[in-house]
């Protein structure tokens, strides 16, 4: 009696009959489900953007659709082993609950990808700035969780979604590319104010991507022109404020933009009556320069009473 019931629970190469088959079973639904949802995503992945019109939230939706694939190849590799659905329940429930304290971080960054997909701040491909960093790049990528940018130093900077709700982030390349730059410049109240204007409006437009010219740029219910002008911002101790007002083609050229236009301005400033201003120091004597103390120095005996004024002893 024992040895039948040994050969009906043990085959013949010692693996127990009923078992095996369901681990093999499993395997295969696990790899049917694995690269059937990649081959899945792949193939319908042109359709859902071009669809959807949204990079990103396409993204997120393959990766939903991939993810239901793979929980109901779970339930099939449960259904399996036997696994009843009322336990099944109980035990997610409780691992939900443990999960959901322990991952309350990533909770936010969820929330905070939600919000990023709903009110549509930026997009795969446009060029944001973060203010608080002062860093510049292009969005490579949006989850739920980050969005990760490669910024203009070639670099990747990869940022949780909870944190951008409380950022001021500036998109240079939601509706139009073209972005305005204003530099400073400073002149000397000696020079001849019209040929400075001048002069920093000609080496603007000489400049390959600053916008020479066009219609003018309609920012609401304001045009800007779009030829390069200078402004005479205000009267400064040292000189007279100039702003310079240009724009590029491409949000990511406003630094090599103000570098060009300043080497542009410097070779232009030898032939021309115009002087960048800076700070100057004046010491001026008169005849009561430093009388009160000559006087005291003498009725000490430490000058002699030959000695000339200070104005003597300066020019010497």
């Amino acid at each position: 009696m024992t040895s039948l019931t040994s050969q009906s629970i043990v085959g013949n190469d010692g693996i127990p009959d009923g078992i095996a088959p369901d681990w093999v079973l499993a395997l295969v639904v696990l790899l049917v489900g694995w690269y059937g949802s990649k081959l899945l995503v792949r193939a319908g992945r042109p359709y859902v953007v071009e669809r959807m019109r949204r990079r990103s939230v396409a993204e997120i939706g393959l990766r939903i659709a991939r993810a239901v694939v793979m929980l109901a190849a779970v339930f099939v590799i449960l259904g399996i082993f036997g696994v009843e659905l009322s336990d099944l329940l109980l035990s997610v429930t409780i691992l939900s609950v443990v999960v959901g304290v322990i991952l309350t971080p990533v909770a936010s960054d969820l929330v905070g990808g939600l919000f990023v997909l709903a009110n549509r701040p930026y997009e795969v491909g446009d060029m944001i700035e973060l203010v608080d960093q002062e860093a510049s790049g292009h969005v490579v990528d949006v989850t739920l969780r980050y969005t990760k940018i490669r910024t203009l130093e070639n670099t990747f900077l990869v940022v949780p979604n909870s944190t951008i709700r409380e950022r001021d982030v500036v998109n240079l390349s939601a509706d139009d590319e073209r972005s305005r730059v204003s530099i400073e410049f400073v002149v000397t109240y000696e020079g001849d104010l019209e040929e400075a204007r001048t002069l920093l409006e000609e080496a603007a437009e000489e400049i390959d991507g600053v916008i020479e010219g066009g219609p003018g740029i309609a920012m609401g219910s304001t045009k800007y022109p779009v030829r390069p002008t200078a402004f005479i911002e205000s009267f400064a101790d040292h000189g007279v404020k100039l702003e310079l007002n240009f724009w590029v083609e491409r949000p990511y050229l406003p630094r090599v933009m103000r570098s060009k236009i300043h080497e542009a301005v410097w070779e232009r400033l030898e032939d021309a009556d115009v002087e960048i201003a800076y700070p100057h120091t004046h010491l001026v004597f008169d005849e009561t320069s430093g009388t009160a103390q000559v006087a005291v120095d003498r009725a000490h005996g430490e000058i002699p009473s030959d000695t000339g004024s200070i104005d003597e002893q300066t020019a010497d």
